[in-house]
């Protein structure tokens, strides 16, 4: 084994683009999701909790079955996902449909000509000038 050549490989693997763009997005998205947790726990439970209490179905069973906990897990899931629709969704999908407008507002500047071919556009016309036959003749 060539641990120079495994060396090498090893550094090529890690410095791809995907790679590091994989892991930035998962540092990324974990620290996002503290602060969309804290933002539920911390701020929109205690104010459903002013208003309705707070809920604890964990010692709610059917039977064998402790199903108390799967449904405190299913009404964090639905305060969580709403938090995030209505605080990060919604949000990015009005700036999407603003800076669409101003796109399709805003005409695109026509491209300019390059000069290679405004040069081929004059042959062309010098040419077609000096082919057609003279007018009155």
């Amino acid at each position: 084994m060539n641990i120079k050549g495994i060396g090498n490989e090893f550094k090529t693997f890690i410095l791809k683009g995907n790679v590091v763009d994989l892991a930035v997005g998962v540092v990324i998205g974990a620290a996002f999701g503290k602060v969309v947790e804290s933002v539920v726990k911390d701020l929109i439970t205690p104010l459903i909790g002013m208003f309705g209490g707070q809920p604890d179905f964990s010692t709610v069973r059917l039977g064998p079955l402790g199903i108390g906990s799967f449904i405190n897990a299913i009404i964090a899931f639905l305060i969580l996902a709403t938090v995030i629709f209505f605080f990060v969704i919604k949000p990015i999908n009005l700036l999407m449909s603003v800076a669409k407008k101003k796109a399709e507002e805003a005409p695109a500047a026509p491209t300019p000509i390059p000069d290679d071919v405004k040069l081929l556009m004059e042959i062309r016309d010098l040419l077609k000038a000096q082919s057609d036959p003279k007018p009155g003749l």
